[in-house]
């Protein structure tokens, strides 16, 4: 009789739970954990695929209210892309080349990553905003979204989030019409902690060229 119990319980225990997904309240409760927060640091990978290649790249993202932003690029070359909130800079010192431009002016698959904190409402970002059915997450536990976004129609058709239990975002691929992706996973989120604003402004070392109004990933 206590095996038949067991086993009830065991059952019990791994089946999944048959209550669909209530995506509303799901997305306030990601945007409740965000708006909440003051900073962020993660290690990130960024990986594109489109026209028959695929590039990926990696380093360390820092975020704080608001709409600071700072990627350091460490593999497999270095570069920097920081933003105050107001300019945003681009710098590849191999080249000795800075590339600026007004935080208004960007397009550019990082940006939407930069209002993380402080006013995120997915539903409000992506529009149609519903659970991906026909994939599965990389975590065990994870929510698949996807939505169209508001902001940047043009460039993207489609975004999806994975986020986990703990309403944490720890992928976002971005699918642009002509079929490519920008996909960023991230890891070792890390929450509140103390960042300088000078860790969010950017001076060029002497003799790198400046061009003004042009950014490119």
């Amino acid at each position: 009789m206590l095996g038949v119990v067991v086993c009830a319980l065991a059952l019990e225990v791994h089946q999944p739970d048959p209550r669909p997904l209530d995506v509303h309240q799901f997305a306030r409760e990601v945007d409740d954990h965000y708006n909440h927060l003051r900073s962020l640091e993660a290690d990130f990978t960024e990986i594109y695929r489109g026209a028959g290649a695929e590039r990926e790249e990696s380093g360390t993202l820092w975020l704080k209210k608001p709409r600071k932003m700072r990627w350091e690029y460490r593999s497999p070359r270095v570069k920097l892309f920081v933003s105050d909130g107001q300019r945003v800079w681009f710098y590849l010192p191999a080249e000795k080349q800075l590339r600026e431009t007004d935080f208004r002016h960007l397009d550019d698959v990082r940006s939407p990553i930069a209002f993380l904190l402080g006013k995120t409402k997915l539903e409000n970002e992506l529009q149609g905003l519903s659970k991906v059915p026909d994939q599965a997450p990389m975590g065990a536990g994870d929510t698949l979204l996807r939505g169209v976004p508001r902001a940047m129609a043009e460039s993207l058709s489609e975004v999806q989030l994975e986020v986990t239990p703990a309403h944490q975002i720890v992928r976002i691929v971005l699918m642009e019409p002509d079929g490519g992706t920008t996909e960023f996973r991230f890891s070792g989120w890390k929450e509140n902690v103390d960042l300088a604003d000078s860790q969010f402004h950017f001076s060029p070392p002497a003799g790198v060229e400046t061009i003004e109004g042009s950014l490119s990933p």
